[in-house]
């Protein structure tokens, strides 16, 4: 026992751990001001970056346009400028116009009454003067903004496709598989083949036979069957379909298939159809009276 202390009376022991300062309530976590801090800064650094000058984005943009320029033009749609005189009055010296591009790439081959654009099969423009053009325009060409000036292409109106029958004699209209064409596309003033009858003539598989709309100033399939080519175009050589007059604005215009092209029995197999469906519609019913009278002699 301690001296002084009383008998009977002990302090308490202190525990390790205690303190000797007074208890003052619970503890509160003190908020750590640099973490504050950093997330701000984080975020007015993202603000930083985000707000970039617009003249360092400048040539990126301007490469993502030139590459989906160029995109377009190889996969989708291309500019073409109309050469000559040759496609009057449906489109006239200078036009612009837009053709697809990409239904060839899915296997489509150009139809009756289409206008397409196409490359020289067999030196058709032999002789034709190619335009001048600088460096810009070659550009502009290259990526699809500018027709070509140096690309030897036609534009011509598909009259016939494989498997077809043509023929025009003077002074009568043009003929596919036994039936005229009621042409109003034709220049004012023309006749559909008085300058150059033709035919009859078979189209091959794969190739194409082209007429310009201005008949007696178009140098079109008519003449140049006595070529390699008999006048034909291979579908391979099409570029593809004129489908919008873009330019000039004012003469802005789609270029629709006439409803001559519609009429029934023009197609080639057309002629073949009811004795093809009679036989189609007659095969079934032949082949089950054969069965079942096999059958009932069997279970007789």
């Amino acid at each position: 026992m301690a001296a002084g202390a009383r008998p009977g009376h002990e302090e308490p022991a202190k525990r390790p751990d205690q303190s000797a300062e007074p208890d003052s309530g619970p503890s509160v976590e003190t908020p750590d001001p640099g973490a504050d801090g950093d997330r701000n800064g984080d975020r007015s650094s993202e603000k930083v970056r985000k707000q970039r000058p617009f003249w360092k984005e400048l040539p990126l943009l301007i490469v993502i346009a030139l590459v989906l320029a160029l995109l377009i033009k190889t996969f989708l749609v291309q500019a073409f400028s109309i050469p000559s005189d040759s496609m009057q009055n449906t489109l006239q010296r200078g036009d612009r116009v837009l053709v697809d591009k990409l239904t060839p790439w899915f296997g489509g081959e150009p139809e009756r009454g289409e206008v397409v654009v196409f490359h020289d099969p067999d030196n058709w423009l032999a002789g034709e003067p190619t335009p001048e053009s600088n460096m810009v325009q070659d550009f502009l060409s290259f990526i699809g903004l500018m027709p070509s000036s140096k690309e030897k292409d036609l534009i011509k109106r598909v009259i016939a496709v494989g498997g077809d029958t043509v023929q025009c004699a003077k002074g009568g209209p043009v003929q596919v598989n036994g039936k005229a064409l009621d042409e109003p596309y034709i220049f004012p003033g023309n006749s559909a083949c008085d300058d150059k009858p033709f035919g009859p003539f078979k189209v091959p598989e794969g190739k194409i036979w082209v007429m310009g709309d201005h008949r007696q100033n178009s140098l079109d399939s008519r003449y140049h069957t006595d070529e390699a080519t008999k006048g034909f175009v291979p579908v391979d050589d099409v570029v593809g379909r004129a489908v919008v007059v873009a330019w000039p604005i004012n003469r802005w215009a789609t270029l629709p298939v006439p409803d001559t092209f519609d009429q029934p029995g023009i197609g080639a197999a057309a002629a073949l159809a009811p004795g093809a469906l009679g036989v189609a519609g007659a095969l079934p019913l032949v082949l089950w009276r054969r069965k079942r009278l096999t059958s009932g002699r069997t279970a007789g």
